[in-house]
């Protein structure tokens, strides 16, 4: 039981954590939309991919809230299942969005580590918000 009472503050630092790192990609997004481009670009295509990274951390963003929602108003704190799978996501969105950050991957790499560790773990909070609210049922 000691181990399962772990989760609640694991999960809420995991999910600060990928918070914070999204917000810093926010704020440090040119090198890494240069890295998208080709040597000689222009300054219609630098404005096409900054606009594609804004709008992943947007929707990321707007993930976040349906999460948080979901975890602090309590629907889903307490549901074993959902905080491992989403300390799993988030954990991973961590270490590899720093990665993305400090050695400027490509923006192509951040729709897969948005679709696996945004996304996914926002759709079943959906999930489980929708099964505890509506369906009534007990995690």
């Amino acid at each position: 039981m000691r181990a399962v009472s772990g989760l609640v503050p694991t999960r809420f630092l995991v999910l600060i954590a990928h918070l914070v790192i999204v917000i810093s990609i926010f704020w440090s997004r040119d090198l890494n939309v240069k890295a998208c481009l080709p040597i000689n670009y222009t300054a219609a295509e630098y404005s096409s991919r900054d606009t594609e990274l804004i709008i992943g951390l947007s929707i990321t963003l707007a993930f976040f809230l349906v999460e948080f929602g979901g975890f602090i108003g309590g629907v889903s704190m307490f549901s074993h299942t959902q905080s491992l799978f989403s300390i799993a996501a988030h954990a991973g969105a961590s270490v590899t969005l720093a990665f993305f950050v400090f050695d400027s991957w490509s923006c192509s790499l951040y729709w897969w580590i948005f679709a696996f560790c945004s996304a996914l773990p926002a759709i079943t909070e959906t999930i489980v918000i929708i099964g505890v609210l509506a369906l009534k049922k007990n995690l």
